[in-house]
């Protein structure tokens, strides 16, 4: 085995090989860690389009599914518990559900502010954490800045769905 590589060696390379040897380093990490890269078409089970191309095909980097294959429609999705906050003119509804899509068609509200995976235990912290904000028992609470602050955390920049999908695809490939 050489100790080192003897052609010459960009300035900029980060270790001491020529570009020929960079080049077979970086094809054999491909080979074994696959390439992040664009799916050729979205995934069948969570949508995303960015994927990681190995030599015996493509999987999703969301949520691991080999791309091209068939999704079961037999099996249940999984269960993936939030506490969304909606708003509503000058309020914000704090609420729990596992299947958003139908409780939201349910309320009557503007936009969906954020979405934070938990269950009925983290929706009465939250409950409890912005009591000062809330409309009598309600789970609706005004606008304050600490309930702003807390929302936009939460979002930081993406789209609440985004998260979701990931929560998604996250318990599928836990599942198998």
């Amino acid at each position: 085995m050489n100790d080192g590589c003897r052609g010459d060696v960009p300035a900029d390379a980060p270790l001491a090989l020529c570009e020929l040897h960079l080049a077979v380093a970086a094809d054999w990490a491909a080979s074994a860690y696959g390439v992040t890269d664009a799916l050729p078409a979205p995934c069948r089970l969570c949508g995303s389009r960015l994927g990681i191309r190995h030599p015996s095909g493509w999987l999703c980097a969301t949520c691991e599914f080999r791309h091209g294959d068939i999704v079961d429609d037999e099996l249940p999705p999984p269960r993936v518990d939030v506490v969304y906050y909606l708003g509503y003119a000058d309020r914000v509804k704090i609420g729990t559900t596992s299947n958003p899509r139908q409780r939201f068609a349910a309320i009557w509200h503007d936009d969906l502010l954020a979405l934070e995976r938990g269950d009925r235990h983290l929706e009465r912290r939250r409950h409890a954490e912005f009591a000062a904000d809330r409309f009598d028992s309600t789970e609706w609470f005004a606008h304050s800045d600490a309930l702003s602050a807390h929302v936009e955390a939460l979002r930081a920049g993406r789209d609440p769905w985004e998260d979701y999908l990931r929560w998604v695809s996250e318990a599928v490939a836990l599942r198998g």
